[in-house]
């Protein structure tokens, strides 16, 4: 069963865990889940914004190209790059364990956002991240920091930056949990919808792949995701829209914060409420998504497509 991936370090390692869980699951070797790395359109980009350039789907296109063309069997995404349509005949068929889904706060001039000092140089590439650093810190000027987390980490050393936010599921996953100068507070900056979750799609007719992943999918990262997934859709959230989303399971409840703010963070609508579970995740993060929707105005949610950030 070959396994499709980005070739990124991040990618290539979240991908290598999905081969052991699978290995592991099934009981065979993991050399039985051979990885084949895509370069993405998303991967292309240096020095522009994903919402730039199309948003969401650029880190998948390729790999669902090769799902539907035979060429692998099963592909593994970030889950926060997952469209929440996906093309005709691929199905999200599991979702492992979810990581830790907060922000990571690294700066070698601050201990917490807070803490910077006046105009600081925050980089990201999270169009989210920029308008929760403006709405806390509308003194900050925000560039455009992509590339891996390794290259990421290299501008902040050469004092490219002051400070960046990576998502620490990714430094954990990558040993570099170390380089965190302090973890956000999700009731301050809600981390991306899906954000610390892997995606791990298949085609839908592909009934040996769908079984298999089901071994490995965890029912509580499922609710998660579907709750917070349920609130992007209720946006329409693309790349052009800074939407922050978390649910957390506790006691046997299910509660969700949701967010939508301007990209310069001067306007910010945020809900939240919890359900009993089981219960329907999806009407949760829909309901939420609708009342922000209402609250800001329809004008404002389209207005975010048109102005071209």
């Amino acid at each position: 069963m070959k396994i499709g991936t980005r070739g990124s370090p991040l990618a290539l390692t979240q991908t290598k865990m999905v081969a052991v869980l699978l290995a592991r699951a099934s009981g065979k070797d993991v050399g039985d889940f051979p990885l084949e790395s895509f370069v993405t359109s998303g991967d292309k980009l240096k020095d522009q914004r994903l919402q730039d350039a199309g948003g969401k789907g650029l880190f998948t296109k390729e790999l669902d190209e090769a799902l539907l063309d035979g060429r692998i069997d099963i592909a593994v995404h970030s889950m926060k790059d997952l469209p929440t349509h996906l093309p005709d005949g691929i199905v999200l068929a599991a979702v492992p364990e979810r990581e830790d889904p907060r922000d990571a706060f690294i700066s070698h001039k601050a201990k917490s956002l807070n803490e910077l000092p006046q105009g600081a140089v925050v980089g990201t590439a999270s169009l989210r991240r920029q308008a929760q650093a403006l709405h806390l810190r509308p003194d900050l000027k925000v560039v455009i920091l992509r590339g891996s987390v390794q290259t990421r980490l290299q501008k902040l050393e050469a004092g490219v930056i002051d400070a960046t936010f990576l998502a620490l599921a990714g430094l954990n996953r990558l040993g570099l949990a170390g380089h965190a100068t302090s973890l956000v507070d999700s009731e301050d900056m809600p981390s991306a919808p899906g954000q610390g979750a892997l995606a791990i799609t298949c085609r839908s007719d592909d009934e040996n792949a769908r079984a298999m992943l089901a071994k490995i999918s965890v029912a509580e990262s499922e609710t998660a995701v579907a709750a917070e997934r349920g609130f992007l859709t209720a946006l329409d959230g693309s790349c052009r829209t800074p939407i922050g989303a978390l649910a957390i399971i506790k006691n046997g409840k299910l509660r969700l914060v949701g967010e939508v703010l301007s990209p310069d963070g001067k306007e910010h609508w945020r809900r939240e409420d919890a359900i009993d579970l089981p219960g329907d995740a999806v009407a949760l993060g829909m309901k939420l998504g609708k009342a922000i929707r209402a609250q800001a105005g329809e004008a404002f949610i389209q207005s975010l497509e048109k102005r071209g950030w």
